[in-house]
């Protein structure tokens, strides 16, 4: 007898394949580290667009599963499969500190694809006592905070049941001095030379602009995950645009400078805005910037959230999936981006 979460899934591969011909999913994944372009692939299959991700050299799907909030309680467990059966393979996970139970739920999966996909998680900070915003940490500061990432990262090993994570990224930093840490720093040079991590990266949703100059300035970051919508920055204390963000189309020096200096940059909260109390009309808050061809695609507000950011400086979008119609409206708007956008 078929399980319904798995006829789910198998009716999800046939309706994504018919409602468009570029989502065929391949037989079979292609070689992985393939030789030749310097890339290293995992998991392709024929119809996932794919995106070098910075100084790693990953070749990523533009699509992120995001399973920190959707994994909690093994809720979207059964989407798991059905990703990497569309081609996904890049998951983002969260500690245990924050997205509780999710990287436990994800290591029978893991377990199971090791080698073939890419993993990351986070760990978010404690706040310092003493630490005054905007000024430079003492020594005790920044061992404290050395010391508890470094901890974190033990703890979201061993909850992954694995010894090695593709990246680890501090979490929900807004600050610009943290980013500047020389100990938290040192505390990832010692985690990767011990083999436990492979790239340092951070997740913000808090002054995003200031984060990522400072990012670029260190050089010591291969990865930023940015909380970036197609009006401008997205700001997580008050759940809404950050107050004189300029759009999208104007960040657009700030991103390439990030990506010249190897940083591959994964969008979040793309939409997340567009689902906040304001009734029915913020559901519009971004059609202005769009193009009409874009208004007459047919794509839902949040895929064209999705749609636009792909196509205007983020390498891949990570979505924060707990279903299958979730996943198929995603699906659909990151293989439809590049042509939306396609310049004469």
């Amino acid at each position: 007898m078929t399980a319904p979460n798995e006829m789910n899934r198998r009716d999800f591969i046939k309706t994504t394949a018919a409602g468009t011909a570029a989502a065929t999913v391949a037989p079979a994944a292609l070689a992985q580290d393939a030789a030749g372009d310097g890339l290293i692939h995992r998991n392709e299959r024929s119809g996932m667009p794919y995106r070098k991700l910075g100084r790693t050299n990953f070749l990523c799907s533009r699509l992120v599963f995001g399973g920190g909030a959707a994994l909690i309680g093994g809720k979207a467990v059964p989407l798991l499969n059905a990703a990497f059966d569309a081609g996904v393979n890049f998951y983002d996970l969260g500690s245990n500190a924050y997205y509780k139970g999710s990287e436990r739920a994800f290591a029978p999966f893991l377990a199971a694809n090791r080698g073939k996909i890419w993993v990351t998680s986070k760990a978010p900070l404690r706040p310092v006592d003493g630490f005054v915003p905007g000024k430079p940490l003492i020594a005790e500061q920044g061992k404290f905070l050395a010391d508890y990432w470094t901890g974190l990262l033990n703890a979201s090993l061993t909850d992954l049941g694995t010894d090695y994570v593709d990246a680890y990224y501090l979490m929900g930093v807004g600050d610009p001095e943290i980013i500047r840490c020389e100990p938290l720093h040192e505390a990832f040079l010692k985690a990767k030379q011990a083999g436990k991590v492979g790239h340092w990266g951070v997740s913000t949703h808090k002054r995003a602009q200031q984060v990522l100059e400072a990012m670029i300035e260190t050089g010591w970051y291969d990865l930023a995950m940015i909380a970036v919508t197609p009006a401008g920055w997205y700001d997580w204390d008050s759940k809404s645009l950050l107050p004189g963000t300029p759009a999208m189309v104007e960040l657009q020096p700030t991103l390439k400078r990030a990506r010249d200096a190897g940083i591959g940059l994964v969008g979040m909260k793309a939409a997340r805005y567009l689902s906040s109390k304001g009734g029915k009309e913020l559901v519009k808050a971004f059609d202005g910037h769009y193009s009409d061809r874009l208004m007459q695609s047919g794509l839902s507000a949040w895929q064209r959230s999705y749609a636009f950011v792909l196509a205007h400086g983020v390498d891949v979008v990570n979505s924060d999936m707990q279903n299958f119609a979730h996943f198929k409206e995603n699906l659909a708007a990151v293989q439809r981006s590049a042509e939306l956008f396609v310049t004469a």
